[in-house]
């Protein structure tokens, strides 16, 4: 079992000049207490710096510096990193700074953008997707670390048993929508199907464990499931023309290489007449019909306010994991009309 190891005392006691607006709670009550810390340590931390940008601080009081790792551009994950940024700014204004870097898909990128952060000894580190988060734990034990866009901590991070709490220097938000309800879903839109299939990318563990999940819940509805597998964009386009051939729908779960190659699943799904159940909006709209999704924006959000708590001196490593609070059925309108699907009532239609 991989264990977190070092509890961070976060000592940033520096008076501020200007009162800041105090950061509204978060959708699940955390346990967090209070850990003492000297101006003094903080002072020396920054001096310790080795980036101009860790040492600045304004005459309104310290600036925080916010490192963040995005392993990949799509909707999702950037409006988490924009709810997150927003939430910081909500309370700091000026005097929170984010170093904001993109992976592109590439988990090897992803330990370089850490590395960096932990050089410039920044305040707090923002990973954004699981490998961000993966890379971010290996990378240091001291800097506060807070995960979104995350599908199961326990899962991401090897964590046997895992309750919901970290601890060490990590906690943060997952993004797991509940994968009866997607299951349910299918079956409410699609009672007659026989077989589903199941694509995803084999290098996001996360993923895996989301189709493992969901199998369970299909199978008890009767469903046939098969597992189409790739390992990077490069076999997406082959694994997804057998998952076309072979089934009546496909299911996809929050996978962030299928979230950047929507185009490709959309140009073969739809002349296949293989609709596709996506397990987040942003696929959703990309190549899917319907989704039982959350808003990643305010996933960000919470996030956020997990970040002003931790930098205003709480202990990151008593903070539990926090999960979305609410869950909406979207859909498609015009995918549904061409596969000649009647859409209950309580699904709201995404923009398309």
């Amino acid at each position: 079992m991989k264990k977190m190891k070092k509890v961070l005392a976060v000592a940033l006691s520096l008076v501020m000049a200007g009162s800041l607006a105090a950061c509204g709670s978060s959708s699940t009550e955390t346990k967090a207490s209070e850990t003492a810390g000297a101006a003094e340590t903080a002072a020396e931390s920054t001096a310790e710096s080795g980036s101009e940008a860790a040492s600045e601080v304004s005459t309104d009081g310290k600036v925080y510096n916010i490192g963040i790792c995005q392993l990949i551009q799509h909707d999702a994950l950037d409006a988490a990193t924009k709810g997150f940024e927003d939430a910081l700014k909500e309370t700091f204004g000026d005097n929170v700074k984010f170093d904001e870097q993109n992976a592109q898909g590439d988990s090897a990128t992803c330990a370089t953008i850490i590395n960096s952060f932990v050089s410039n000894n920044d305040d707090l580190i923002l990973a954004n997707a699981t490998a961000a988060l993966q890379a971010a734990a290996a990378g240091t034990n001291t800097i506060p670390i807070l995960g979104t866009a995350v599908t199961d901590y326990g899962v991401a991070l090897d964590i046997d048993n895992f309750d919901g709490t970290v601890g060490g220097n990590i906690s943060g938000t997952a993004d797991l929508a509940p994968l009866d309800g997607q299951a349910d879903m299918l079956h409410e839109l699609f009672p007659d199907a026989k077989k589903v299939g199941l694509l995803y990318c084999s290098a996001e563990a996360n993923s895996q464990f989301q189709v493992d999940s969901i199998k369970e819940y299909l199978e008890k509805l009767g469903y046939t499931c098969e597992y189409y597998a790739f390992s990077d964009s490069n076999d997406l386009s082959s694994v997804c023309t057998s998952a076309a051939n072979d089934s009546d729908v496909i299911y996809v779960p929050t996978d962030n290489t299928v979230a950047n190659n929507t185009e490709i699943v959309n140009n073969i799904c739809t002349p296949a007449g293989v609709p596709v159940i996506a397990g987040e909006e942003g696929i959703c709209k990309g190549c899917g019909v319907a989704t039982l999704s959350i808003s990643y924006y305010d996933l960000g959000v919470a996030t956020g306010k997990m970040a002003v708590k931790v930098l205003q001196g709480e202990d990151i490593s008593t903070m539990p994991v926090e999960y979305a609070p609410t869950f909406t059925k979207e859909y498609v309108a015009s995918r549904c009309e061409a596969y000649g699907i009647t859409v209950p009532d309580d699904y709201v239609a995404l923009e398309e």
